[in-house]
């Protein structure tokens, strides 16, 4: 389990440092943004993800890699979304900003390490191209919730969703820097 959270801590440092980056360059404009904007956002990258594992080769020249930053930071800006809620113009500071998607993937992180425990690291068997579809799935769960107003009858919240979608896709960059 070490070993797992010195991978996890290495893939989320380098997801916050471009968070980051992007917070000095852009501000914190993603604060406008609704929660299913954030979910289409995150089923881009996704779908892109795998159409580049089908097909092979990109022409745009980014990798797998820079989308799965994209998720995990993407599903991070939507836990802030849900709690703090949308705003109609930027309300945080970049430092502000930081710290509260920090303070979501440490939730994830945390979550990580029960469900660790539980499935015995049963992701380290998975492939890339599963965890993808993992964060597909979520996604369409997400979006199915969203057109029901965020009613379930039995089914996790949105927010659950959202942190599986982060762990999923550092499980992915950690399996990725493994291959």
């Amino acid at each position: 389990m070490d070993r797992t959270l010195s991978q996890y801590d290495a893939v989320v440092a380098e997801c916050m440092a471009l968070f980051a980056k992007k917070a000095h360059d852009y501000g914190t404009a993603w604060r406008i943004l609704r929660v299913p904007s954030l979910t289409d956002q995150i089923f881009i990258k996704a779908q892109r993800i795998r159409t580049l594992q089908e097909v092979g080769q990109s022409k745009v020249g980014e990798g797998i890699r820079p989308e799965l930053i994209g998720i995990i930071n993407y599903a991070a800006m939507a836990l802030v979304q849900l709690d703090l809620g949308v705003v109609d113009a930027p309300d945080l500071s970049a430092d502000r900003a930081i710290q509260e998607v920090g303070r979501r993937i440490t939730i994830a992180r945390d979550l990580m390490e029960r469900k660790n425990h539980d499935y015995g690291e049963a992701w380290r068997s998975m492939r890339v191209s599963s965890l993808v579809d993992l964060i597909l799935m979520k996604l369409l769960r997400i979006k199915q919730i969203e057109d029901n107003q965020g009613a379930t009858l039995v089914s996790e919240g949105v927010d659950a969703n959202f942190l599986d979608i982060v762990n999923y896709g550092v499980f992915a960059m950690i399996r990725l820097d493994e291959a």
